[in-house]
């Protein structure tokens, strides 16, 4: 039997958030992503599409029914390449309130980037991308 591959033109992962309005200030604000549209129920926002480039993101306010305390985001992490002034970037997320993991470095495979986490815990890497080392 042969396999099909698939041949995406892109990835939206949908997060869960414990605070909406934090996660969405986190995403915004410290890193630049844009508001594409919104899902509310009863005047409450549930769920958000949040557009970066040609990257998209959803968040969705999570409603406990696993757990108020359940962790996220073990064993995951999210890497964003750009070809952006990663620098300027790491410096947008500390002026929005919020610590780097790690600033601006060389990566052990080359290209530069830097580390951050989400308020409910989501790592990302923000890097430039593979063949600019």
């Amino acid at each position: 039997m042969s396999t099909v591959k698939l041949e995406s033109k892109g990835i939206a992962p949908g997060l869960t958030v414990n605070d909406m309005a934090a996660s969405l200030k986190f995403y915004t604000e410290a890193l630049g992503f844009e508001v594409e549209s919104r899902d509310e129920s009863e005047g409450v926002l549930r769920f958000a599409m949040l557009k970066a480039g040609t990257a998209y993101l959803g968040l969705g306010q999570d409603d406990f029914a696993k757990g108020r305390d359940r962790a996220k985001g073990i064993g995951l992490r999210f890497w964003i390449e750009t070809e952006q002034d990663l620098q300027a970037l790491a410096d947008q997320v500390k002026a929005a309130g919020y610590a780097l993991d790690s600033d601006v470095q060389k990566l052990p495979w080359g290209p530069q980037g830097f580390s951050l986490t989400d308020p409910d815990g989501f790592k990302f890497t923000i890097s430039e991308p593979q063949g600019n080392a």
